[in-house]
């Protein structure tokens, strides 16, 4: 069977969505955006489809929330292989879930084993709300 490439309005304005958002946005506030465009199922759908093409990927929040995010050019190692290999910030006043692209997690496992994916989330207060506090 032919992998489906095609576009759908709901991909599209999904996709539109998490690439113009400098934060990493739950399934709850993808809907919300949306405002009715498709309903939660479709964006479920949506975003599977977009992690299988490589062109978001997910993060979990220190409380247990997944969000998703674009992927950026850090998202392939030297190998040209795709991976997820740097942290994400999460902060404990606004809730937002941050790429940290420029920080990298080097993982050495031994031969018998594949990395797939690397979940990394550090949790405390983000520049905005700090700023907003001093």
């Amino acid at each position: 069977m032919a992998k489906n490439t095609r576009n759908t309005v709901a991909k599209t304005e999904i996709y539109k969505l998490i690439s113009n958002s400098p934060y990493a946005l739950s399934h709850t506030e993808i809907q919300s955006k949306l405002n009715g465009l498709c309903d939660r199922v479709t964006i479920y759908r949506v975003l599977e489809r977009l992690l299988a093409e490589n062109s978001i990927h997910k993060a979990i929040t220190i409380d247990g929330t997944i969000k998703y995010a674009s992927c950026l050019e850090t998202c392939c190692n030297v190998t040209q292989t795709h991976m997820h290999n740097h942290a994400h910030f999460s902060c404990e006043i606004c809730n937002q879930l941050t790429c940290m692209n420029t920080i990298e997690i080097p993982i050495t496992l031994p031969a018998d084993f594949s990395v797939h994916n690397i979940n990394l989330t550090i949790s405390g207060i983000c520049s905005d709300c700090k700023n907003s506090i001093d």
